[in-house]
Parts: C-alpha cells; sequence; structure tokens
C-alpha cells in the first residue's frame, strides 16, 4: 500500500469476493470481481437487493466484457447469491468495455431492461460496430500527428480494428435514459444520479444519501489515477478539466460515505481522495509545462514526464490520449500555445 493509500480507510481490509462468489458491503449491497485481460486486473460490480412492480429481485450494477470466463462466473452468482431471484434490471455507469459489455448477455438472459446515459448508450452502439479511440487508421493517425513515430507501434494500431467490439459485441436495442440529478429508486431507497465528464461521456454515478453510500464508477478511484484522454473523434477537447469540475461534486458527501469503486477496494476518506486527486494532476501540469517551456514538447515527449515507468503497446494509447489531455488543459487555460511543425506534428510551447 503506497502513502497515499494509507490516508484512506478500508473497512472490509484485505478481504476481496472470491470468484464467482459475493460479499456483502452494506445492507441489499453485494461486491462481486471479475477478471479483465489487462494490467488493470478487474473490475467491482455490485448487487442492489431491489423490488419492481411488485417483483423481488436484484440490480447489476456494471456487467464485466464479453468473454465466456465471465459469464460462467455469472451463472456461479446466479445459481449461488441470489437467493433463488431474478435479476430485474441492469445498470450501466458508462460505455467502457468492462462496465457495458456483458449489458446484452444479462439483459437478454433475464429480459431485464438496460438503464444508462443516452450519451454513453449511442457511443457503446456506435462504438461496438466500428472502430473508435483504441485503434484503427484514424487512431493511428492521431496519435501520428501528436508525435508516435514508431513505425511497427503505429502499424500495429492501425491494425485493431475490432478492439472495442471484441469485449462489446453488441449492446441491447433498447434502453432507459439515466440523466443528472436523476433519484432511482432501488430496494426502497434513493440513488441520486451524478453525471461526470472526462473519462466517459456521459458518466453516471450512483449516490444514496440514505445509506451512506457512492457508486462512483470509475470517477472515484482509491489507488489509480481515471484515464482521462483526448480522442480523435473529438480531438480538440478539454477532458481533464472536465473530469476536475466533476468530481468536485463528491466534495460535498459526509466522510464516512463508503466509496465503492470500480476498481480497487471500498473505501471511506472521499474528501482525501479528491485532494489527492487535484494534487496529482497539478503536479503533472506543473511537470509538463517546465517541459514544454525547455523546448516545444508533443504529447509523445511528454510520455516520460508523466509516466515513469515502461508502457506496453495497450498503456502507450491510453498514455497518448492523456497526455494530450494534460497539453490541452494548459492549451485552453492559456498558459501553452499550440503551433503545427513542418513534419505535421503538433507541439506546445509557452503561450
Amino acid at each position: 500500500m503506497n502513502a497515499l493509500e494509507q490516508r484512506l480507510q478500508y473497512p472490509f481490509g484485505d478481504a476481496l469476493p472470491a470468484p464467482g462468489q459475493t460479499l456483502e458491503v452494506a445492507e441489499g449491497v453485494r461486491w462481486l470481481r471479475m477478471g479483465l485481460p489487462f494490467a488493470l486486473d478487474h473490475i467491482n460490480l455490485w448487487l442492489l437487493r431491489d423490488r419492481i412492480d411488485g417483483r423481488e429481485g436484484w440490480t447489476v450494477v456494471d456487467c464485466g466484457i464479453s468473454r465466456d470466463e465471465t459469464q460462467a462466473l455469472w451463472e456461479q452468482i446466479f445459481e449461488k447469491e441470489l437467493g433463488g431471484l431474478p435479476v430485474l434490471r441492469v445498470i450501466v455507469t458508462h460505455m467502457h468495455p468492462d462496465h457495458v459489455g456483458l449489458a446484452w448477455w444479462l439483459c437478454e438472459r433475464w429480459n431485464a431492461p438496460l438503464w444508462i446515459s443516452a450519451t454513453d448508450y449511442y457511443a457503446a452502439r456506435e462504438a461496438s460496430r466500428s472502430t473508435t479511440g483504441n485503434g484503427g487508421p484514424a487512431t493511428a493517425d492521431f496519435f501520428e500527428a501528436h508525435g508516435l513515430r514508431d513505425a511497427d507501434s503505429l502499424e500495429k494500431i492501425r491494425a485493431r480494428t475490432s478492439y472495442y467490439p471484441s469485449m462489446v459485441p453488441r449492446v441491447p436495442r433498447q434502453f432507459r435514459r439515466l440523466q443528472d440529478d436523476q433519484v432511482v429508486e432501488i430496494g426502497g431507497r434513493g440513488w441520486h444520479c451524478i453525471a461526470g465528464f472526462g473519462h466517459a461521456p456521459e458518466h453516471i454515478a450512483l449516490h444514496c444519501p440514505q445509506a451512506r453510500l457512492l457508486i462512483s464508477g470509475d470517477m472515484l478511484l482509491p489507488r489509480i489515477s481515471t484515464n482521462v484522454s483526448v480522442w480523435e473523434l473529438e480531438p480538440e477537447s478539454n477532458p481533464l478539466q472536465a473530469f476536475l469540475a466533476s468530481i468536485d461534486r463528491f466534495a460535498g458527501m459526509p466522510e464516512e460515505t463508503l466509496v465503492l469503486p470500480s476498481h480497487g477496494k471500498p473505501f471511506h476518506g472521499i474528501r482525501e481522495r479528491l485532494s489527492q486527486l487535484h494534487t496529482h494532476h497539478a503536479e503533472r501540469l506543473v511537470e509538463v509545462e517546465e517541459a514544454c517551456a525547455r523546448t516545444p514538447q508533443s504529447a509523445h515527449d511528454v510520455l516520460p514526464v508523466l509516466f515513469k515507468r515502461p508502457l506496453d503497446l495497450h498503456q502507450i494509447t491510453f498514455a497518448m490520449g492523456e497526455a494530450i489531455a494534460h497539453l490541452h488543459m494548459l492549451w485552453f487555460a492559456g498558459r501553452l500555445r499550440r503551433m503545427q511543425d513542418a513534419a505535421g506534428t503538433w507541439r506546445f510551447a509557452p503561450a
């Protein structure tokens, strides 16, 4: 546990749900974990005891990626952990594959509706039919314009045309819209929808003041900083500014709020973690600005400034997006200016 983590409180210690099992974290709230084939090797999912139109059952929050191993673990959950009750609905916090990947199967398996923000529903539907963000020719061209020149890496990115559809082969044909400030009744308690931006198009966190619980999705994680990236579909966006403004909406919650994140362990210490994230990004912005003051920098140039460890190609794609996000925040703030050099590379220098 690093020094920052030690400032947080983990009420369940080192306990983790075993594969195919759950761990109760609050009355009517169960925690389960599914594996992921990345360096970030797991996602937390949640079961909320519910009653809809007189039917007793469960609401699922987030789904895991679409693969046989995940389905098999879900079947164990259905058999052993639901008390013989059905899944009544599926809530997805946002459109990333580890969250929405198996929504199609869960909804079909239980004839249950999908609840998600409209923006993320349509983003997931489009991405499942094409290649956006994480691979294909447009992504490679975008990263090349921001300084990634390694021919082998660019070729692999160009060839990665089925990255998203491989984990999200389809999404349910219908959905029910979640919106900011909406209150969803789950198990007789009101869960308040909190829209967040910067990490996903319209991420929805769920806050239950009565139970002092926050299902934070990817907006607030205890150990790592959430990926915040610029992608080729919105090449001149300012997602880091949007992300930092979004997480500030959690600041007024009571300190005893139990945060249920999508990665890592449930924790107390919401204000401490918000402070840590603001400090982290402020320090990285200063480092990026100082690098640009020495010599004009591309996003690829600042990767070693932001990331002190070796990166594989999967990590480089996310790191490039995050590097552009930091440069853009400084650019939008007027602290840097942007220019394109003779080779067509975007570089940033003091304004």
